[in-house]
């Protein structure tokens, strides 16, 4: 039996602004054993998702009751470096709260490159070192650390973009969103899930056909959850993890995953 019934993939963007229309945030949607098919913003609306629109659609679909997991390839966390540089507590919705107070990218007209430059926010209160890495991204030879901008494949930009609209989910959403680790390792019967993914260990495991390079990379996404969930993997996979942590860890703080 699955744990979930449908699979989104989104190959995220951090670029412009949150109303901006951006050709490469992409996002893909597969149910039972279909193949994941591109999911384009409403008739009528802007030519391409806008990360107020994708966060607006994901709120509406995870408030069904459909069992549904998301992946989202952006950071959901930072490096446990910047939590004790900043003396901030590791509850993961306060990180969420504290992050947004500094870089409110999710605001109107608001871009990552305005705070960076101090025309709005107060990102020199809350910046990190480009040395700093996580702890997955010490694992993965190709990753690169959340704070590293203005490099080719960087995920700093799009993290910095991202974070405010995974608290606009958790605050908005009508049916409780089960974030995956920082809500717990095991996942709750029938619940909906919003989980970091790095779609470039799957890009070439599907073909490719006509799709570019962010689109490929949110078919990826959804696919390999799709597998990975009917093969019974996935839910192997958060067994396991839930096993391992479940008497030192009871439930993962923001800095864990650092």
């Amino acid at each position: 039996m699955t744990l979930f019934e449908r699979y989104v993939g989104v190959d995220y963007s951090g670029a412009q602004t949150p109303e901006a229309s951006l050709s490469g945030l992409r996002a893909y949607v597969t149910e039972s054993a279909n193949l994941p098919e591109e999911t384009k913003p409403p008739a009528g609306t802007k030519k391409y998702w806008t990360r107020c629109s994708i966060a607006q659609w994901l709120c509406t679909e995870l408030s069904k009751s459909t069992p549904t997991i998301v992946g989202i390839d952006h950071g959901f966390s930072f490096p446990l470096a910047y939590f004790q540089k900043y003396s901030l507590s590791l509850d993961w919705a306060q990180f969420l709260d504290d992050f947004q107070r500094h870089w409110p990218t999710d605001e109107p007209s608001t871009c990552v490159d305005f705070i960076r430059e101090g025309i709005c926010g107060q990102g020199a209160k809350r910046m990190g070192d480009a040395r700093w890495l996580r702890l997955t991204e010490e694992w993965t030879a190709t990753a690169k650390s959340v704070f590293l901008f203005d490099v080719q494949g960087s995920v700093a930009k799009s993290t910095h973009a991202g974070l405010p609209w995974l608290r606009y989910l958790r605050n908005e959403c009508s049916r409780r969103i089960h974030f995956w680790p920082f809500d717990g390792w095991q996942i709750p019967d029938r619940a909906s899930v919003v989980a970091e993914v790095y779609p470039s260990l799957w890009v070439r495991r599907f073909p490719k056909q006509n799709r570019d390079g962010d689109m490929q990379a949110a078919y990826a996404a959804a696919a390999w959850l799709q597998r990975a969930d009917l093969n019974g993997s996935l839910r192997t996979s958060f067994a396991r993890r839930s096993l391992r942590r479940s008497e030192s860890v009871p439930r993962p703080k923001a800095g864990y995953l650092a």
